[in-house]
């Protein structure tokens, strides 16, 4: 008997690198588990901004949290489990892609929301959501634009962003009163240090757990010393359906117009993303239909989510680098996470205990896993090779793709339309990256060729 449970706990822990097959759920919800737990707060976060932007009751703001979860879980289940239209065109990549609430359109919908309304908010979404939609069924024709060098600074430039939220919550949390006290950094070396021992020495489930066993002694460490508020826990209802159609929507063209410029940001995230999962756990990049069926399921993941009163959803970055830091790919694992968070949309209350982690826990736990997304970035450029091409490209990418949107003054006298470009590191970095490419085609294979000699010499 032992022989045969030894033999099913190696056999789960090999499957748990591939992307199919189905491990026992001893060994698969821990690993689902951990990314739900990673994402949770970033998840929720944009939900409890826009409410109190909106001036929402905290009904109302429960059922958009509610929604958020319950959409979060659904659109990632598609990620995993496409579904098929036609034997051409797929919603959903095929991929370990965790979906949540994203943050890009934060800024917007807060303007949009103190001027409208929530209604303005979700019906802009609504309807800017077509954009990425039109990305996603004509990604063959517009690929090109999207080399892997393009996409690799793009990766790099993500990379960056999360660092810095990383240690914001590594902190306790962008504008907390103890931010950066050593209560909230002692908090956070204690979970760092459990996950980067894990990851070291650890073997087996309990390498691959490793950031979900420091959550769970982080969260237990900081409720003895007085971290965790449990009002929100005590006050949360115990079930509650996460209906659709709760606010009215309206259509406003100005609001429409900025979203739909939002969303071809969020498509060039997923993008990024996608090719950093698929070159951290399979090494090579995305094919055409992984990254369309990841388009497209981001694009009607977020139409969906805005009729579940919801903000859109994207491809979330932490996750992408916890696969790339554990390798763990198994679509099956993923799925019970995105199983715990569609029933967390139901109870309440349990969403109430996940996002009661204080920010210093989850900082120590992600801020490693925020470099990966960096790294996977670099590993795509290397691929793309330094030639003297390559170097100018990418020269001219960083500096008016991050360096220029860390200065918004310089660029305050241009025209709107070029300042809204440069509004978002992320954006700039990929157009930038596509009109530098342009310019300066490729036109010496050998260069490259050359280059990775060298790399490799």
């Amino acid at each position: 008997m032992n022989a045969d449970q030894n033999a099913k706990r190696e056999q789960d822990r090999k499957m748990v690198y591939e992307l199919d097959g189905r491990p026992s759920l001893s060994t698969a919800v821990p690993l689902g588990l951990q990314h739900v737990l990673a994402m949770f707060t970033s998840n929720l976060a944009p939900i409890l901004i826009i409410a109190g932007v909106c001036s929402l009751s905290g009904a109302d703001t429960v059922t958009m949290v509610q929604c958020a979860m319950f959409v979060s879980g659904l659109t990632t289940f598609i990620q995993l489990y496409p579904l098929r239209l036609g034997s051409r065109y797929q919603v959903g990549a095929r991929l370990p892609i965790v979906m949540g609430t994203s943050f890009t359109f934060v800024p917007t919908a807060s303007a949009i929301g103190a001027a409208g309304g929530i209604g303005v908010v979700l019906g802009g979404c609504l309807a800017g959501s077509l954009v990425e939609v039109f990305m996603g069924f004509f990604y063959k024709y517009i690929r090109r634009f999207f080399p892997p060098l393009v996409v690799g600074c793009t990766l790099v430039t993500i990379g960056v962003n999360l660092l810095g939220i990383g240690v914001d919550y590594f902190a306790g949390g962008a504008g907390a009163a103890d931010y950066g006290s050593l209560r909230n950094l002692a908090v956070a070396f204690f979970v760092l240090a459990i996950v980067v021992l894990l990851q070291r020495f650890g073997r087996g489930l309990a390498k691959n757990s490793a950031i979900l066993i420091g959550l769970v002694a982080g969260y237990v460490l900081a409720a003895v010393l007085g971290m965790v508020d449990v009002s929100p826990i005590v006050e949360a209802a115990w079930f509650g359906l996460p209906l659709p159609l709760q606010f009215h929507m309206e259509f406003q063209l100005p609001a429409i117009m900025s979203f739909a410029a939002l969303f071809v940001t969020s498509g060039l995230e997923t993008i990024g993303n996608t090719s950093g999962i698929t070159m951290a756990g399979f090494d090579r990049e995305a094919t055409e239909k992984e990254t369309s069926g990841a388009i497209l399921a981001d694009a009607l993941g977020s139409t969906t989510a805005a009729l579940f009163n919801a903000l859109p959803n994207t491809a979330f970055g932490q996750n992408a680098g916890i696969v790339a830091m554990t390798r763990v790919v198994n679509r099956w694992c993923i799925a019970t996470g995105a199983f715990i968070l569609m029933i967390s949309g139901f109870f309440p209350k349990l969403g109430a205990i996940f996002s009661a982690i204080p920010n210093a826990v989850l900082g120590g736990a992600i801020i490693t896993v925020f470099g990966m997304i960096l790294i996977n970035g670099i590993k795509m450029i290397a691929k793309a090779g330094f030639s003297e091409r390559n170097i100018l490209v990418m020269g001219l990418t960083f500096a008016f793709g991050i360096g220029v949107p860390a200065h918004p003054e310089a660029v305050a006298q241009l025209p709107g339309a070029v300042r809204f470009i440069f509004n978002d590191p992320v954006t700039a970095t990929c157009i930038v990256a596509i009109i530098a490419n342009l310019l300066f085609p490729m036109k010496d294979q050998a260069d490259i060729e050359k280059a990775r000699e060298a790399m490799r010499g």
